[in-house]
């Protein structure tokens, strides 16, 4: 039994090549889709892509964005589509008519959102994303994918653009803080210039001191010199008050020698002579007195001046302790930002100055103050000189009426005479209190003498001070030269600072902020013929399919050929099988359509024109079926699954047909199924139905060329088994 059936193969050689070809059917089916499936995704730059770029670009930290006009390049130099750059119009205007997959639209604030990242609200970058799904839905989700990428890569560039912008203004900080750092160094300079003026400061303040005791000691012996002055002037008075005693003693023993003239004219004489000398003699202490009061009075002048420029000392120090105040304070918030150890070393400095200062405050104080009760003590002095003057003068004006009595006293020689003898010792007396008055002069030029003694180390002792002082105000000079050059640098310091704040102010990072900068890219898909899902997008193909496969299906079960009689005509005999054909085909269109659309809840633009549509693509693939399996039988069926297996591959029902190789791409347009699909998705997704009516024409064309070879294979086979008047019915079947 078992060798019977392999003989029965062998020896049948139709049945041979058969079992052959069926032996075959895997590996075409297998090999087919492998073959036009097997990298798809090499071939995306055969993809056709449209680009808008409206991009207008913008600023970034003084530097020129044009982001679009970048990623255009990108994607160009990357060619992962075949990208081609249109105007607006041009684009929507091909992606409708299927020229392009999809577009991608680049809108006019697509830099400019790039560049408010340090917003309070920063704008993402929009990438617009409009696929034609219903072209080909697989093609939208490999541009989906593609997309992503895009998006990947742009993200990329701008976060790469943000970083470096970033590490600009780093960099630009490392220069601030260079800059800083310079403005510190001069800060540091300028803190050593104050160190050493303040230090000349103090030394000129300690030479200030030490002159102030000179002064003091000039001043102590002024005083001294002031009270024995005043002593000898009292001396003096006392001395021309018994003086004044005496001269009336010698009045009475003028008097009383008026007997004795001849003596008395000698005494005249020698008083006469005496009071001459004794003129002479006041003569030149009045001079002295004069040239010692106006000495007295330039004395308290100097004084007053050198009160003034002890006040004005005072003020200035007032002022420049008012000044290291006020410095104290400016570099308080500074000297805060310093190192710990910068603030200790700048703190002590300023502190020392500060104490510097107000040590020279007090001392100016003193030493005004000892000003002004030297001035009042030269006032005094000079006071009592002058009326010391009035009295020499009243005394020489006294002598001199005294001279000139004497004179009239010789006239009264005889008068005289008697009182020789009281005379005598009246002007003995007389010459004893001139001697005493002698003695208070020679007092009163010994004060003198110290007193000039005292005004001239007065006076070095001022020349000291005024030295003093210069150096005084050369050490404030440079004091003030270094706190300038101080304030310049911490000026410099601060405004390099304050720009840093400035530029850190600028910088308010929040949940948007860091959101931006991780994925500043947003997608904004707008699909045109929006395919829903995957079952809505893949109905075309396998609805196409399942129609093919039906109507190949049915001719195994149904006699394709021979009449169930004898046909009367070979019309009657194609119309009785081509019937069967159709009613089968219409009802499995309608069957499948139904299921989709009631079981599936399928939503399609029209549901009678789907209906339609399905039952003219089931009858084209009936009628092709009937064709092949009618005149060829088994090798027609064999021929309807090649043509099946091209269809499954090469009617870009899947994939984009730009993807599949070329061969399959150059017998699209001679596959049916081809035409069944684009139907299918217009009237499904896309709703333009003069395409569907144009792939409709396309399919019934096909459908009744192949209906009219197989009536015209029924006419020849009729002639052929069929003769007219020759017919022999079989036993139980009847003419048709």
């Amino acid at each position: 039994m078992f060798t019977k059936e392999w003989k029965a193969i062998f020896t049948n050689k139709k049945l041979l090549i058969s079992i052959i070809a069926i032996l075959f059917i895997p590996l075409m089916y297998a090999g087919m889709f492998i073959y036009a499936f097997w990298n798809p995704y090499g071939h995306l730059e055969n993809l056709p892509v449209a680009i808008i770029n409206n991009d207008k670009g913008a600023e970034l930290n003084g530097e020129e964005l044009q982001l679009g006009k970048e990623l255009v390049e990108n994607l160009q130099e990357e060619n992962n589509f075949d990208y081609y750059l249109v105007d607006e119009k041009t684009g929507y205007d091909k992606l409708e008519n299927k020229d392009y997959y999809m577009l991608i639209e680049i809108p006019a604030n697509f830099s400019e959102n790039a560049t408010t990242i340090m917003d309070e609200q920063p704008k993402k970058l929009a990438l617009n994303y409009i696929p034609n799904e219903g072209f080909n839905f697989l093609a939208s989700q490999i541009g989906n994918s593609a997309v992503n990428e895009i998006k990947a890569s742009l993200q990329e560039n701008v976060t790469e653009t943000y970083a470096e912008t970033i590490f600009d203004n780093l960099m630009k900080m490392a220069d601030g803080f260079q800059s800083a750092n310079d403005a510190s160094e001069e800060l540091l300079n300028g803190a050593e210039s104050l160190d050493e003026g303040t230090g000349t400061l103090k030394e000129n303040l300690a030479l200030l001191a030490e002159n102030q005791v000179t002064f003091s000691e000039g001043t102590s012996t002024l005083v001294s010199g002031s009270k024995e002055l005043a002593s000898g002037v009292q001396s003096l008075h006392d001395g021309l008050g018994q003086l004044t005693d005496a001269s009336s003693q010698l009045v009475d023993g003028a008097n009383t020698a008026k007997s004795g003239a001849t003596d008395l004219k000698d005494g005249i004489n020698q008083v006469d002579a005496g009071l001459a000398t004794l003129e002479d003699k006041l003569e030149a202490a009045v001079a002295g007195s004069n040239q010692l009061e106006a000495g007295s009075q330039q004395l308290a002048d100097g004084l007053h001046q050198l009160q003034a420029g002890t006040d004005e000392a005072s003020q200035g120090a007032t002022e420049v302790k008012n000044g290291v105040a006020t410095l104290q304070q400016q570099l308080a918030p500074l000297i805060a930002s310093l190192p710990e150890e910068n603030q200790a070393a700048l703190n002590a400095a300023l502190q020392q100055l500060s104490e510097g200062t107000a040590a020279l405050e007090a001392g100016n104080q003193q030493i005004a103050s000892s000003t002004t009760v030297l001035a009042d003590g030269a006032t005094d002095l000079s006071t009592n000189i002058s009326t010391l003057s009035d009295g020499q003068i009243a005394l020489k004006n006294g002598v001199s009426e005294l001279h000139n009595g004497s004179s009239q006293l010789k006239t009264g020689v005889d008068q005289l005479l008697t009182g020789q003898n009281q005379l005598a010792s009246g002007l003995q007396t007389f010459s004893n209190k001139l001697m005493e008055a002698y003695s208070g002069s020679d007092k009163l030029l010994t004060g003198a003498e110290g007193l000039t003694s005292g005004a001239e180390k007065l006076e070095s002792g001022s020349t000291e001070l005024a030295d003093g002082s210069n150096k005084l105000a050369n050490g404030a000079t440079e004091l003030k030269e270094g706190t300038e050059e101080l304030t310049d640098g911490a000026s410099e310091f601060h405004d390099q600072l304050n720009d840093a704040a400035k530029d850190s102010e600028d910088v308010n990072p929040n949940e948007s902020t860091y959101n931006m900068f991780a994925n500043p890219v947003d997608l904004n898909k707008d699909a045109i013929n929006e395919v829903p899902n995957y079952g809505t997008g893949f109905t075309p193909y396998f609805l196409s399919l399942a129609l093919f496969v039906g109507a190949l299906t049915f001719t195994v079960i149904f006699q394709v050929r021979d009449p169930q009689g004898v046909p009367k005509t070979a019309f009657s005999w194609f119309l009785s099988k081509t019937s069967v054909f159709v009613i089968v085909g219409i009802i499995q269109a309608l069957l499948a359509s139904g299921l989709l659309l009631v079981v599936m809840d399928l939503q399609v633009k029209s549901v009678p024109l789907f209906i339609g549509f399905s039952i003219i693509t089931s009858l084209t693939f009936i009628a092709i079926i009937q064709l092949l399996t009618t005149t060829m039988d088994n090798p027609g069926r064999f021929l309807a699954i090649i043509i099946l297996i091209l269809q499954l591959t090469g009617s870009a029902g899947t994939f984009p047909l730009e993807l599949i190789p070329e061969p399959l791409q150059a017998i699209n347009h001679f596959l049916p199924m081809a035409y069944s699909i684009s139907g299918f998705k217009e009237v499904i997704t896309n709703g333009n139905f003069s395409v569907m009516w144009s792939n409709a024409t396309v399919l019934l064309s096909v459908m009744v060329v192949c209906f009219v070879l197989t009536a015209i294979y029924f006419v020849f086979k009729f002639k052929k088994t069929y003769k007219a008047g020759n017919v022999l019915l079989p036993e139980g079947t009847e003419e048709s």
